[in-house]
């Protein structure tokens, strides 16, 4: 396969935001968005999906973490997506489950060209630290809709709001490594009876 890497850029009025991608690479972060726990969830990404991912954010966080987070999840999933090119020779499906302690998530992925986030996932209380747990949803759906991906998550247990959240990143993560890695014994056919993604 060709590299596979890519960046985007993307300035608005809430939000200034750099993202670059590579999905060949062991797992190299870096990343300052201003809000700590959410750093922390995107290097369980980088980490467990072995993508390398650097990503410069600045925002409105006087407002609250919103738009940065959502924001970010958009420029991923553009990245991801242009990096991705023709998906040709790549496996396109991707499933994990990974606990923490108590907690349990599965996630599972279809490069699929067409968007949609299901997430079933119930959180002990509303914040990590400062951080809205309902961001967490924001965030893949910016992902999913901006990649053109179908992607189910569901937190099957879990009493401890971190453990779930970051049982959610790191399925993410390993389901996405599996989903964009080559398939040996298709060559580099396009994973699809359509002959497109």
């Amino acid at each position: 396969m060709t590299a596979r890497r890519a960046t985007i850029s993307r300035k608005t009025n809430e939000t200034d935001i750099s993202v670059t991608l590579d999905l060949d690479g062991s797992g190299v972060f870096n990343a300052d968005t201003g809000v700590g726990f959410f750093d922390h969830m995107l290097h369980q990404i980088s980490r467990h999906g072995l993508i390398d991912l650097d990503v410069s954010a600045t925002g409105d966080l006087h407002i609250d973490d919103h738009h940065t987070v959502e924001d970010v999840g958009i420029c991923i999933g553009q990245a991801l997506r242009e990096a991705l090119g023709d998906k040709r020779g790549i496996t396109r499906y991707g499933h994990a489950y990974v606990p923490l302690d108590e907690a349990l998530s599965r996630v599972v992925i279809d490069l699929s060209g067409r968007p949609g986030l299901f997430f079933e996932a119930t959180f002990t209380r509303d914040k990590i630290g400062t951080f809205d747990v309902e961001l967490v949803r924001e965030f893949f759906q910016g992902l999913a809709s901006a990649a053109a991906i179908t992607l189910h998550m569901d937190a099957l247990k879990g009493d401890n709001a971190h453990h779930v959240a970051e049982t959610l990143f790191k399925a993410f993560g390993r389901a996405l490594r599996l989903a964009v890695s080559a398939d040996s014994r298709t060559g580099d056919a396009t994973p699809s009876t359509k002959g497109s993604l």
